[in-house]
């Protein structure tokens, strides 16, 4: 990867920045078209400033993973010659989703710059709340930056006393590193924004506790021996099943994922998720009060489309609602004609005309009929599975049937949309639009001085599990929790799980339009 090479150089260069820093550098000199083995030799020679200028040319020439990387590496070199502004620009240039590196190196970065602008309360902020890297080289970098964050403080001993004064603290567990690694930095930048937005004198310490590198058991005892007097997380469903089982005392813990639901929850044990099968079952309420009963459900394959269609049943049979066929769609194809036909009787009309055709001997005209019965169909799907779907159902005579989704459908693009005209959906204030949207949207890059987070529905989770946390750990709190956030209205249930409150929409001309509530003229 092109951002390990020079970390460790990196390092040695500032003292060698600074008696260059005066004399134009080499690429200036020699007129050199820019290059990546240029910019290492103006590293090598120990001309950081000309490196990192190479590097930003280089940035902004390309996109995507390499545009970040050469980002990054011009960032290093403008922090290591003391080029602080510069340094604030090229880390702007960064365009998500970064990588797990990345966004590690990012928020490094971001530190430092903070410490060369003094703003040595803030770096220590975001050095608590920043997990010691695995990689060798970032982690002697993390180490650095902690030994200059104590030394700006007030001395050598200061980090001990800065850790000490940090002890009560809200605990984030989060797999940073990992096979959820992008799932749980989005839940971080969304969770800090929030943090950021909170006026100083509310923020509360945050310590993040990274559970790809250490398990939740071990995460849970470190939290609480560190003083943590809320946990946030951790994310997955195996980790929270992990937590429930946690047999010594903690902190109330607000989980980022469900239990099952035949087991329950320990006691101060809190569950938010953004759930499929909860939005299945809104789908279904949503269905029945539109004063549809009976219709037929199409899902994919596998076991979400299995849970979903449970959750989706379930709450559809117990309103009084019927399901007169299921069936699954293979999502790795594009051709859903077989599942279609069979779900909609077409397949059987067709075998009708067929033996009518036989029995009298004469060729017909035939235009197959759907079965007459179906009020609505049940098509949660991924977004490239929907936009597939859709104009089939519509090329199979059932464009005319009241069609509703869960917001896994939806993604904000008018081009891509075009082919979900009609389709009906539940999603959260972030992707639907709102005033708290709006301004969060519009504060990003201040709350985030490092470059603009991820935009997608688990930033808006971390946002509000931020705003969460800071509702539960007011005293008496209870079940009167009422939050209006990005993810939807909050509130809390007697089983202690968080109940989102969403706004259904429907798409047409690719374009989002609001739906009155249910029963609405």
């Amino acid at each position: 990867m092109l951002l390990a090479r020079p970390l460790i150089r990196l390092i040695l260069a500032p003292a060698l920045a600074l008696a260059l820093s005066g004399c134009p550098s080499l690429t200036e000199r020699a007129g050199l078209p820019p290059s990546v083995e240029r910019a290492e030799t103006l590293e090598r020679g120990g001309d950081a400033t000309g490196a990192a200028r190479v590097y930003e040319q280089l940035a902004s020439q390309n996109s995507g993973a390499e545009r970040n990387d050469l980002a990054l590496r011009a960032a290093r070199g403008y922090l290591a010659a003391h080029a602080r502004e510069d340094a604030a620009r090229v880390l702007a240039m960064l365009e998500g989703p970064l990588s797990a590196e990345q966004s590690t190196e990012r928020s490094l970065s971001g530190i430092e710059l903070a410490l060369e602008r003094g703003q040595n309360k803030e770096a220590w902020q975001q050095l608590s709340a920043l997990s010691e890297p695995r990689s060798g080289p970032q982690a002697a970098r993390y180490r650095e930056l902690l030994s200059r964050a104590a030394l700006a403080a007030g001395g050598p001993g200061a980090a001990a006393g800065l850790a000490e004064e940090a002890a009560p603290h809200i605990a984030l567990l989060l797999p940073v590193t990992g096979r959820a690694a992008a799932a749980a930095i989005s839940v971080r930048d969304g969770f800090l924004t929030a943090y950021y937005q909170t006026r100083p004198q509310e923020r509360p310490r945050v310590r993040v506790y990274d559970t790809g590198t250490q398990s939740v058991a071990d995460a849970l005892t470190l939290a609480t021996r560190q003083g943590a007097d809320f946990i946030v997380g951790p994310l997955t469903r195996e980790e929270v099943a992990a937590a429930a089982e946690f047999p010594a005392q903690h902190a109330p813990l607000l989980a980022l994922n469900f239990l099952p639901a035949e087991r329950p929850a320990p006691p101060q044990f809190y569950q938010y998720a953004l759930s499929p099968e909860d939005e299945a079952r809104v789908a279904a309420r949503r269905i029945l009060e539109d004063q549809h009963r009976r219709g037929v459900a199409l899902v994919p394959a596998g076991d979400w489309g299995e849970r979903v269609l449970a959750a989706f049943r379930q709450e559809l049979l117990s309103g009084g609602g019927e399901l007169l066929a299921t069936a699954a769609i293979d999502a790795s194809r594009t051709d859903y004609s077989g599942p279609i036909t069979e779900l909609l009787g077409l397949s059987d009309s067709t075998a009708r005309f067929k033996r009518l055709e036989a029995a009298i001997g004469t060729k017909l005209q035939f235009e197959p009929r759907r079965r007459g019965d179906v009020e609505f169909i049940f098509a949660p799907a991924q977004p490239s599975t929907e936009r597939l779907l859709r104009p089939q159902l519509r090329f199979h005579y059932a464009g005319d049937i009241p069609t509703y989704a869960t917001s896994d459908a939806f993604e904000p693009d008018v081009r891509a949309n075009q082919e979900l005209d009609g389709l009906m959906f539940p999603d959260m204030p972030w992707m639907l639009g709102g005033d708290l949207a709006e301004a969060v949207r519009a504060v990003t890059r201040g709350a985030w001085p490092t470059g603009g987070p991820y935009r997608g529905r688990l930033f808006a989770f971390g946002f509000d599990a931020f705003r969460l946390a800071q509702a539960l750990r007011r005293p008496g709190a209870g079940s009167s929790v009422g939050i209006d956030g990005l993810t939807g209205h909050l509130s809390l249930d007697a089983e202690r799980r968080v109940r989102r409150e969403i706004t259904w929409a429907q798409l047409h001309n690719g374009e989002l339009r609001l739906l009155p509530a249910a029963g609405t003229p």
